[in-house]
């Protein structure tokens, strides 16, 4: 068993990929995904993100709008996949993204993207401290500075 570093996580710690099969309790009368069934997924895969990297439970704080970009249809193959980019003294910013497949035409899509703050909890359930994010790759570093740069954007452009 691997064991961490209590001062320092990696990005690469905490990516999770998460799948599922668009089945009919989860769609619409138009035979495609809600979104409440979308959001579930993703709250659950920032979470799982979020508690690799603290190695500790959290709960979700926030979580940005989310952008609908395209329909998941019945039968769809679903995959969220998340990563911590920040980190605050008890939070953590989660980038959360959403695909859908269709594998027996090897097409896929990207359906939609949020940011969430996760925050860590100690025994007593109160807000504990988090690692300090560690980018040890170019990779990481890439994901780390383009989940930023996005996130930055996306809220100007709320604001505007």
């Amino acid at each position: 068993m691997y064991k961490h570093d209590s001062d320092t996580a990696s990005l690469a710690e905490s990516y999770t990929e998460m799948s599922e099969i668009l089945m009919p309790d989860d769609t619409n009368n138009l035979g495609r995904a809600l979104g409440g069934a979308i959001l579930h997924w993703m709250d659950i895969c920032a979470a799982i993100a979020a508690r690799r990297f603290a190695r500790r439970q959290v709960v979700t704080a926030a979580m940005d709008h989310v952008d609908f970009t395209g329909a998941i249809d019945l039968g769809d193959v679903v995959v969220v996949t998340a990563y911590v980019f920040e980190t605050g003294d008890s939070s953590m910013d989660v980038k959360v993204e959403v695909r859908s497949e269709r594998p027996e035409q090897g097409e896929y899509e990207q359906t939609a993207t949020s940011y969430f703050t996760m925050v860590a909890l100690g025994e007593d359930g109160d807000p504990t401290s988090v690692p300090d994010l560690a980018c040890e790759t170019e990779m990481e570093q890439a994901l780390h500075e383009a989940a930023l740069e996005r996130r930055e954007k996306r809220r100007t452009t709320l604001v505007a």
